[in-house]
């Protein structure tokens, strides 16, 4: 009976905990705000792409070819006459698409081998963290385009290529939270009170270790963008002609002399990305980390 009891009053603890948590003013977060203005708008301006787009991003015009910027064409056309806005906004679109959903799978595949190797312990965990280990050896961009090299351009490659590379980090930020997580009373009392390993690991230590995962996954995106316009740079990626702002970046650096916003206004598209992001998870890191605060 003191067990459940103890258990019970752990939970309710916690529940309250998180509450307080919810309860900050997260408005006053300058960076967060910062974050998901700039995230929300490019979001936004993605999903309403086929609205505000003024062109077929994909449709050539050789007659209009390398237009320079006016009333009809705001940012000129590239050297297949196509609108360089259109292609802009289709390739947000894109980028941020595969961005956001690269991150997931190596999310998943590094939360459950993290928990699994903390929890647990022992050999196991040495065997998961030996394999984390040589992983982590390889440089995250040499073994992303080593990987969609070798499996072949398009979108599928990409997202194989980042989750067999990223997965390592996330294990490893999951793995050091459980090990501190299952020493907590809370833990104790439900290993006590006869709950299954299973039900310990997702109900109770899961979601209070997931934090910093969480953080870690907005600087994970950036990472994932940034590869996503190298490879399109390289050729190797999103296969043409769809609209993607690493192949448009390439198309127009030819041009950057005479037709210079068809190059630096897509680059210009990936800092305020990565700002957006950076700051949404350097916001994130705040409000979910209320020791951190000065």
């Amino acid at each position: 009976m003191t067990t459940v009891t103890t258990l019970y009053a752990a939970r309710r603890a916690r529940r309250s905990t998180a509450g307080s948590r919810s309860l900050k003013p997260w408005y006053r977060n300058g960076s967060l705000v910062a974050g998901i203005v700039i995230v929300g708008l490019l979001v936004l301006a993605a999903l309403l792409a086929p609205v505000l787009s003024p062109y077929d991003p994909i449709k050539q015009d050789l007659v209009n070819a390398l237009a320079p910027p006016s009333s009809t064409h705001l940012l000129g056309t590239d050297k297949f006459g196509r609108d360089v806005l259109s292609r802009l906004l289709w390739g947000a679109r894109v980028d941020l698409r595969v961005g956001f959903i690269a991150v997931l799978i190596p999310f998943v595949i590094g939360t459950v081998v993290g928990g699994v190797a903390g929890y647990f312990g022992g050999w196991l965990d040495t065997v998961l963290m030996r394999i984390v280990d040589v992983f982590f050896a390889f440089p995250f961009y040499v073994m992303v385009i080593v990987l969609v090299f070798v499996l072949g351009s398009g979108e599928a490659s990409i997202y194989i290529a980042i989750a067999a590379v990223s997965w390592v980090s996330y294990a490893k930020i999951v793995r050091g939270e459980v090990l501190v997580a299952k020493e907590q009373d809370y833990v104790v009392a439900a290993r006590l009170g006869g709950l299954s390993h299973a039900r310990i690991l997702v109900r109770h230590i899961g979601p209070n270790v997931l934090s910093q995962a969480i953080i870690y996954g907005m600087s994970d995106i950036v990472m994932d963008i940034m590869a996503i316009v190298t490879l399109g740079y390289l050729g190797l990626g999103i296969a043409p002609p769809t609209a993607e702002w690493g192949s448009i970046i390439s198309d127009g650096q030819e041009f950057i002399t005479t037709q210079w916003q068809q190059a630096t206004i897509p680059g210009l598209a990936v800092v305020v990305t990565s700002l957006g992001l950076s700051w949404l998870g350097d916001g994130l890191s705040d409000l979910l980390s209320p020791e951190r605060r000065k």
